[in-house]
């Protein structure tokens, strides 16, 4: 049997065991892609079957999973504690409220969120709403309605970017209203 070729079907077969086991945490990034490799290049049962054992152990008892940590305040992002990465995330609303819609969120973007999951949340946020408000001003005074709203619309990013520096220093979570996610 170990000598036996495997089909297509038997390796996605293993590959949806191993994508099931990674996302529930059994392994890391580097162990799943050990395991997805040798079970897509596998020709033989023989090659397969230790990949399944190491999952489900040699008898096909599911391994005990390794009980995750409990989620402490420093690994749920809630906000930071510190200070400049608050005034960093608030800068990045900010500088967009002053008249650098794209530059000054992208600055902050490209230099603090790299290192600050909460400096990058905001910088994101402030980046993609002042691209949906420069998308819509280009867009909008192609009708008659839209060159009667577009003074209420950067009156309305004014005050959202205002509000959203506020909520960047007391650490709290801001999404702008009717944004286009359109930056990952």
């Amino acid at each position: 049997m170990e000598q036996l070729r495997v089909t297509n079907q038997d390796r996605e077969h293993v590959v949806e065991h191993v994508k099931a086991a990674y996302a529930e945490g059994r392994f890391d990034e580097l162990e799943f892609e050990d395991r997805l490799e040798r079970a897509m290049t596998a020709r033989t049962h023989g090659d397969l079957m230790p990949i399944m054992s190491e999952l489900y152990g040699p008898r096909g008892v599911p391994m005990p999973r390794p009980v995750p940590p409990r989620a402490t305040p420093a690994r749920m992002h809630t906000g930071p504690t510190e200070s400049p990465e608050r005034l960093a995330a608030s800068a990045a609303h900010g500088l967009a409220a002053i008249g650098f819609p794209i530059v000054g969120p992208l600055i902050f973007l490209l230099t603090g969120g790299k290192t600050s999951p909460y400096i990058r949340q905001h910088a994101l946020e402030a980046l993609n709403f002042h691209l949906t408000v420069i998308g819509a001003s280009i867009l909008l005074p192609i009708t008659v309605v839209g060159v009667v709203l577009l003074p209420v619309i950067w009156v309305a990013a004014f005050v959202l970017s205002i509000a959203g520096a506020v909520s960047a220093l007391t650490e709290g979570s801001f999404r702008y209203p009717m944004t286009l996610r359109l930056v990952k």
